[in-house]
């Protein structure tokens, strides 16, 4: 069901202070089944190509819309795509409305934040894909609508990539092949369009007191609390009745058929979603997050409970929530992101290797699947 142009209930809930923090899919599209493992320690690790940059020259062009369906709601939305190099350039980053690169057009969709896509469109891009980000939507320090308002502001910039993209970028943009990533609460905003369902029935069962699997999994980290569940029907009527109507309790899943692969990186979701509505996910999925990560164990049991079979779990070995800020980890997540992106959204069977559970066992500080400490 696709919910970026449905109508829907127009109110305001006071928003608190924001703070920190897909060419033809292959026909084969199955991660194997993932066990918890621990990758050797006598082997030279295995080379990361992918986290060099691409042959691609890399270009942004920004413009706002507005979403008729949300009260003409106001959408930033930052476009990189694939670009030619300027003669006279000599810093290889990002370049402002640079002439587009036609030669392997169209090129598979990325959708984020534009807080995430500063860290690895560059990457990405360079690789052969194009980007729509969301430009000034970040995390949050409690739960309120950019719950359901942040994912559905990702669709609404996957339509406008689809129909109206910028002048000059026309046929560039393969937006049936699309893929979600986020980090942080740009994790949870890519679980949502992974297909997950909120589950009223579960999050209010944990308000006031969580029960023992929600209480093993808080962390100060997470922004996930019972702020909602004070005005449980003021956040529902914001969030409208083509979400939260159905027949089984759950609300729809805020996602689109042109979504085939999400990157969930060290998110959450487990409050909202509960076994329920993340047994309702059907993208192909793979998730990265840090061991020493407070929000670990959380992503540990998110995986766990995904409905999708095709699903695998990297860990990061010793590394916590800010390794987002450490260039090395960057460069290694985003090579996990082109082999899988590559794989499913651009169809090259060459990249299936890169994000393989072999491959990952050539990494002493990388484990497949969830990581005991063994």
């Amino acid at each position: 069901m696709r919910l970026t142009r449905s109508a829907r209930y127009v109110c305001v809930i006071p928003v608190l202070a924001m703070l920190v923090l897909v060419a033809c899919c292959p026909p084969i599209t199955t991660v194997p089944q993932v066990a918890a493992t621990v990758p050797p320690a006598t082997q030279e690790p295995a080379p990361l190509p992918l986290s060099e940059p691409g042959p691609y020259h890399v270009g942004m062009r920004t413009f706002a819309s507005e979403d008729a369906s949300r009260d003409n709601r106001q959408v930033g939305i930052t476009v990189w795509y694939p670009a030619l190099q300027p003669q006279e350039a000599t810093y290889s980053g990002p370049t402002n409305d640079a002439a587009p690169d036609l030669g392997g057009a169209p090129y598979p969709l990325i959708l984020s934040s534009t807080k995430m896509a500063r860290v690895l469109a560059p990457y990405l891009v360079s690789h052969g894909f194009t980007w729509a980000s969301v430009d000034r939507i970040d995390t949050y320090d409690r739960m309120n609508e950019q719950m359901f308002e942040q994912p559905l502001d990702i669709l609404f910039a996957l339509d406008q990539a689809a129909s109206s993209p910028p002048e000059g970028l026309e046929g560039m943009i393969d937006a049936e092949h699309a893929g979600a990533i986020g980090y942080s609460f740009g994790g949870y905003n890519a679980l949502a369009l992974s297909g997950a369902r909120i589950d009223p029935e579960h999050y209010l069962a944990q308000c006031p007191t969580p029960d023992a699997t929600t209480e093993a999994i808080l962390s100060r980290l997470s922004a996930f609390d019972c702020a909602p569940a004070r005005e449980w029907d003021a956040f529902a009527a914001c969030a409208g009745e083509a979400i939260t109507a159905s027949e089984d309790g759950l609300w729809q899943p805020m996602t689109d058929e042109r979504i085939r692969a999400v990157m969930p990186l060290a998110g959450e979701g487990w409050w909202l979603f509960g076994e329920r509505g993340l047994a309702a996910v059907d993208r192909l999925t793979l998730m990265i997050v840090g061991t020493e990560d407070e929000l670990y164990r959380e992503n540990a049991f998110i995986f766990e409970h995904l409905g999708t079979p095709d699903k695998a779990l990297i860990s990061f070995v010793g590394q916590g929530h800010m390794m987002v800020y450490n260039s090395k980890m960057v460069a290694r997540m985003a090579h996990f992101a082109v082999a899988f992106f590559g794989y499913h959204l651009q169809g090259r069977q060459d990249l299936a290797r890169y994000f393989s559970e072999d491959f990952v066992a050539q990494h002493d500080d990388l484990a497949w699947g969830v990581y005991t400490g063994e």
